[in-house]
Protein backbone atom coordinates (compact mmCIF):
# COMPACT_ATOMS: atom_id res chain seq x y z
CA UNK A 1 0.00 0.00 0.00
CA UNK A 2 1.49 3.35 -1.04
CA UNK A 3 1.69 6.64 0.83
CA UNK A 4 -1.00 8.25 -1.35
CA UNK A 5 -3.75 5.80 -0.39
CA UNK A 6 -6.74 7.22 1.47
CA UNK A 7 -9.70 5.61 3.19
CA UNK A 8 -13.18 5.58 1.63
CA UNK A 9 -14.48 7.69 4.52
CA UNK A 10 -11.81 10.32 3.92
CA UNK A 11 -12.51 10.17 0.19
CA UNK A 12 -16.25 10.78 0.66
CA UNK A 13 -15.62 13.63 3.10
CA UNK A 14 -13.25 15.24 0.58
CA UNK A 15 -15.94 15.17 -2.12
CA UNK A 16 -18.62 16.68 0.11
CA UNK A 17 -16.88 19.71 1.60
CA UNK A 18 -15.44 21.51 -1.45
CA UNK A 19 -18.24 20.52 -3.84
CA UNK A 20 -20.16 23.75 -3.29
CA UNK A 21 -17.07 25.70 -4.40
CA UNK A 22 -17.08 24.26 -7.90
CA UNK A 23 -18.23 26.39 -10.80
CA UNK A 24 -21.24 25.45 -12.98
CA UNK A 25 -18.83 24.30 -15.71
CA UNK A 26 -16.14 21.74 -15.00
CA UNK A 27 -13.48 19.57 -16.61
CA UNK A 28 -13.24 15.98 -15.37
CA UNK A 29 -9.93 14.14 -15.78
CA UNK A 30 -9.63 10.51 -14.66
CA UNK A 31 -5.98 9.75 -14.01
CA UNK A 32 -4.01 6.64 -13.16
CA UNK A 33 -0.24 7.06 -12.73
CA UNK A 34 -0.20 10.23 -14.84
CA UNK A 35 2.23 12.07 -12.57
CA UNK A 36 4.48 12.99 -15.50
CA UNK A 37 1.74 14.70 -17.49
CA UNK A 38 -1.20 15.65 -15.27
CA UNK A 39 0.32 18.91 -14.03
CA UNK A 40 0.84 20.20 -17.57
CA UNK A 41 -2.66 19.08 -18.61
CA UNK A 42 -4.26 20.92 -15.68
CA UNK A 43 -2.16 24.00 -16.37
CA UNK A 44 -3.26 24.10 -20.03
CA UNK A 45 -6.91 23.62 -19.06
CA UNK A 46 -6.72 26.54 -16.64
CA UNK A 47 -5.14 28.66 -19.35
CA UNK A 48 -7.89 27.84 -21.88
CA UNK A 49 -10.97 28.07 -19.61
CA UNK A 50 -12.19 29.28 -16.25
CA UNK A 51 -13.89 25.92 -15.60
CA UNK A 52 -13.35 24.07 -12.36
CA UNK A 53 -10.99 21.12 -12.89
CA UNK A 54 -11.74 17.81 -11.17
CA UNK A 55 -8.96 15.22 -11.27
CA UNK A 56 -10.07 11.78 -10.09
CA UNK A 57 -6.95 9.94 -8.97
CA UNK A 58 -7.68 6.27 -9.68
CA UNK A 59 -5.55 4.95 -6.78
CA UNK A 60 -2.26 5.91 -8.44
CA UNK A 61 1.07 4.78 -7.04
CA UNK A 62 2.95 7.87 -8.25
CA UNK A 63 2.53 11.61 -7.62
CA UNK A 64 -0.56 12.10 -9.80
CA UNK A 65 -2.65 13.33 -6.89
CA UNK A 66 -0.05 15.82 -5.65
CA UNK A 67 0.87 17.14 -9.11
CA UNK A 68 -2.79 17.77 -9.92
CA UNK A 69 -3.43 19.57 -6.63
CA UNK A 70 -0.24 21.60 -6.96
CA UNK A 71 -1.43 22.94 -10.32
CA UNK A 72 -4.84 23.98 -9.00
CA UNK A 73 -7.16 21.02 -9.57
CA UNK A 74 -9.77 19.74 -7.14
CA UNK A 75 -8.55 16.18 -6.55
CA UNK A 76 -10.79 13.24 -5.69
CA UNK A 77 -8.53 10.39 -4.44
CA UNK A 78 -10.08 6.95 -4.81
CA UNK A 79 -9.38 4.32 -2.11
CA UNK A 80 -9.26 1.58 -4.76
CA UNK A 81 -8.81 1.42 -8.50
CA UNK A 82 -12.10 1.68 -10.41
CA UNK A 83 -10.81 1.89 -13.99
CA UNK A 84 -11.30 4.66 -16.54
CA UNK A 85 -15.09 4.69 -16.53
CA UNK A 86 -15.43 4.25 -12.75
CA UNK A 87 -13.11 7.20 -12.20
CA UNK A 88 -14.92 9.27 -14.83
CA UNK A 89 -18.30 8.49 -13.30
CA UNK A 90 -16.97 9.47 -9.87
CA UNK A 91 -16.10 12.87 -11.33
CA UNK A 92 -19.55 13.12 -12.91
CA UNK A 93 -21.16 12.36 -9.56
CA UNK A 94 -19.13 15.13 -7.96
CA UNK A 95 -20.28 17.42 -10.77
CA UNK A 96 -23.92 16.39 -10.31
CA UNK A 97 -23.65 16.87 -6.54
CA UNK A 98 -22.24 20.34 -7.18
CA UNK A 99 -25.08 21.22 -9.59
CA UNK A 100 -22.74 21.61 -12.57
CA UNK A 101 -24.62 22.27 -15.80
CA UNK A 102 -21.77 21.45 -18.20
CA UNK A 103 -18.87 19.01 -17.98
CA UNK A 104 -15.97 18.13 -20.25
CA UNK A 105 -14.28 14.75 -19.84
CA UNK A 106 -10.72 14.27 -21.08
CA UNK A 107 -7.63 12.15 -20.54
CA UNK A 108 -4.71 13.05 -18.31
CA UNK A 109 -1.98 11.74 -20.63
CA UNK A 110 -1.75 14.83 -22.86
CA UNK A 111 -3.55 13.24 -25.82
CA UNK A 112 -6.52 15.62 -25.68
CA UNK A 113 -5.75 19.24 -26.50
CA UNK A 114 -7.52 21.72 -24.16
CA UNK A 115 -7.58 24.26 -27.01
CA UNK A 116 -10.39 22.15 -28.53
CA UNK A 117 -12.67 22.62 -25.50
CA UNK A 118 -14.48 25.68 -26.97
CA UNK A 119 -15.35 23.59 -30.06
CA UNK A 120 -16.84 20.90 -27.82
CA UNK A 121 -18.92 23.14 -25.58
CA UNK A 122 -20.18 25.41 -28.37
CA UNK A 123 -22.96 23.06 -29.59
CA UNK A 124 -24.09 22.48 -25.99
CA UNK A 125 -24.40 26.20 -25.33
CA UNK A 126 -26.28 26.61 -28.61
CA UNK A 127 -28.73 23.87 -27.58
CA UNK A 128 -27.82 21.66 -30.56
CA UNK A 129 -26.72 18.57 -28.64
CA UNK A 130 -26.65 16.87 -25.24
CA UNK A 131 -23.40 14.97 -25.80
CA UNK A 132 -20.56 16.28 -27.99
CA UNK A 133 -17.69 13.96 -28.93
CA UNK A 134 -14.24 15.21 -29.93
CA UNK A 135 -13.68 13.07 -33.02
CA UNK A 136 -10.33 12.21 -34.59
CA UNK A 137 -10.84 9.09 -36.78
CA UNK A 138 -7.43 9.41 -38.43
CA UNK A 139 -5.71 8.55 -35.13
CA UNK A 140 -7.03 5.00 -35.33
CA UNK A 141 -4.69 2.03 -35.51
CA UNK A 142 -5.77 -1.00 -37.56
CA UNK A 143 -7.24 -2.66 -34.46
CA UNK A 144 -9.10 0.50 -33.48
CA UNK A 145 -10.52 0.98 -36.97
CA UNK A 146 -11.71 -2.62 -37.09
CA UNK A 147 -13.45 -2.16 -33.75
CA UNK A 148 -15.04 1.14 -34.80
CA UNK A 149 -16.40 -0.27 -38.06
CA UNK A 150 -17.64 -3.47 -36.43
CA UNK A 151 -19.52 -1.65 -33.67
CA UNK A 152 -21.07 0.91 -36.00
CA UNK A 153 -22.65 -1.93 -37.98
CA UNK A 154 -23.56 -3.92 -34.87
CA UNK A 155 -25.30 -1.10 -33.02
CA UNK A 156 -26.44 1.30 -35.78
CA UNK A 157 -24.66 4.09 -33.91
CA UNK A 158 -23.74 6.82 -36.37
CA UNK A 159 -20.55 7.76 -34.55
CA UNK A 160 -17.12 7.54 -36.16
CA UNK A 161 -14.76 7.93 -33.18
CA UNK A 162 -16.54 5.58 -30.77
CA UNK A 163 -13.65 5.30 -28.29
CA UNK A 164 -12.96 9.00 -27.81
CA UNK A 165 -13.10 10.01 -24.15
CA UNK A 166 -12.90 13.70 -25.07
CA UNK A 167 -16.53 14.73 -24.62
CA UNK A 168 -18.74 17.57 -23.46
CA UNK A 169 -21.98 16.90 -21.60
CA UNK A 170 -24.92 19.08 -20.65
CA UNK A 171 -26.90 18.75 -17.42
CA UNK A 172 -29.17 16.05 -18.81
CA UNK A 173 -26.20 13.90 -19.86
CA UNK A 174 -24.34 14.50 -16.57
CA UNK A 175 -27.38 13.30 -14.61
CA UNK A 176 -27.78 10.18 -16.77
CA UNK A 177 -24.11 9.16 -16.74
CA UNK A 178 -23.82 9.77 -13.00
CA UNK A 179 -26.82 7.54 -12.29
CA UNK A 180 -26.85 3.89 -11.24
CA UNK A 181 -27.90 2.89 -14.77
CA UNK A 182 -24.38 3.72 -15.95
CA UNK A 183 -22.50 2.25 -12.99
CA UNK A 184 -21.80 -1.26 -14.27
CA UNK A 185 -20.41 -0.19 -17.63
CA UNK A 186 -16.82 -1.40 -17.94
CA UNK A 187 -15.77 0.59 -20.99
CA UNK A 188 -16.61 4.27 -21.23
CA UNK A 189 -17.17 4.32 -24.99
CA UNK A 190 -19.87 2.17 -26.55
CA UNK A 191 -21.90 1.45 -23.41
CA UNK A 192 -22.18 5.14 -22.56
CA UNK A 193 -23.22 6.07 -26.10
CA UNK A 194 -25.84 3.32 -26.23
CA UNK A 195 -27.21 4.50 -22.89
CA UNK A 196 -27.39 8.06 -24.24
CA UNK A 197 -29.25 6.91 -27.36
CA UNK A 198 -31.61 4.75 -25.31
CA UNK A 199 -32.64 7.86 -23.34
CA UNK A 200 -33.05 10.06 -26.42
CA UNK A 201 -29.97 12.25 -25.94
CA UNK A 202 -28.70 14.06 -29.02
CA UNK A 203 -25.13 13.07 -29.94
CA UNK A 204 -22.90 15.28 -32.07
CA UNK A 205 -19.30 14.76 -33.20
CA UNK A 206 -16.95 17.67 -33.87
CA UNK A 207 -13.50 17.23 -35.42
CA UNK A 208 -10.54 17.80 -33.10
CA UNK A 209 -6.80 17.29 -33.33
CA UNK A 210 -5.35 14.77 -30.88
CA UNK A 211 -1.73 14.61 -29.80
CA UNK A 212 0.45 11.56 -29.36
CA UNK A 213 -0.03 9.91 -25.98
CA UNK A 214 2.78 11.25 -23.77
CA UNK A 215 2.49 8.65 -21.04
CA UNK A 216 1.25 5.04 -20.81
CA UNK A 217 -0.63 3.05 -23.47
CA UNK A 218 -4.19 2.20 -24.42
CA UNK A 219 -5.52 -0.51 -22.14
CA UNK A 220 -7.54 -2.02 -25.01
CA UNK A 221 -5.63 -1.55 -28.26
CA UNK A 222 -2.14 -2.45 -27.12
CA UNK A 223 -2.54 -6.21 -27.69
CA UNK A 224 -4.67 -8.26 -30.12
CA UNK A 225 -5.76 -10.64 -27.35
CA UNK A 226 -7.22 -7.75 -25.37
CA UNK A 227 -8.79 -6.37 -28.54
CA UNK A 228 -10.51 -9.73 -29.11
CA UNK A 229 -11.91 -9.75 -25.55
CA UNK A 230 -13.05 -6.15 -25.96
CA UNK A 231 -14.86 -7.05 -29.20
CA UNK A 232 -16.64 -10.02 -27.58
CA UNK A 233 -17.53 -8.21 -24.35
CA UNK A 234 -18.77 -5.08 -26.07
CA UNK A 235 -20.62 -7.05 -28.75
CA UNK A 236 -22.80 -8.66 -26.08
CA UNK A 237 -23.51 -5.21 -24.67
CA UNK A 238 -24.18 -3.81 -28.14
CA UNK A 239 -26.62 -6.58 -29.09
CA UNK A 240 -28.49 -6.21 -25.81
CA UNK A 241 -28.97 -2.49 -26.41
CA UNK A 242 -29.56 -2.50 -30.16
CA UNK A 243 -32.75 -0.86 -31.38
CA UNK A 244 -34.20 -3.66 -33.49
CA UNK A 245 -37.54 -1.86 -33.60
CA UNK A 246 -36.55 1.80 -33.13
CA UNK A 247 -39.21 4.19 -31.92
CA UNK A 248 -39.46 7.64 -33.43
CA UNK A 249 -38.43 10.25 -30.85
CA UNK A 250 -38.53 13.98 -31.42
CA UNK A 251 -35.47 14.71 -29.29
CA UNK A 252 -33.18 11.86 -30.30
CA UNK A 253 -31.52 13.30 -33.41
CA UNK A 254 -28.05 11.89 -33.92
CA UNK A 255 -25.60 14.08 -35.82
CA UNK A 256 -22.10 13.39 -37.08
CA UNK A 257 -19.47 15.33 -38.99
CA UNK A 258 -18.57 14.48 -42.53
CA UNK A 259 -15.85 11.89 -42.35
CA UNK A 260 -14.47 9.21 -44.62
CA UNK A 261 -16.05 5.83 -44.09
CA UNK A 262 -13.83 3.09 -42.74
Amino acid sequence: MNSYTTSSAECFATWKKPASNLKPQCIIIPAYNEGKTIGDVVKKCRHMTDFSIIVVDDHSSDETRHQAAQHGAFVVPLPMRLGAWGATQTGLRVAALSHCTLAVTMDGDGQHDPSSIPSLVGPLLAGKADVVIGSCPQRGTLARRIAWTFFRHLTNLHVFDITSGFRALNHKAISLFASERATLLDYQDLGVLLLARQHGLRILEVPVVMCERRNGASRVFRHWGIVFWYLVYTSVLGLSKRDYFPLKQADSTTLSPSSPSN
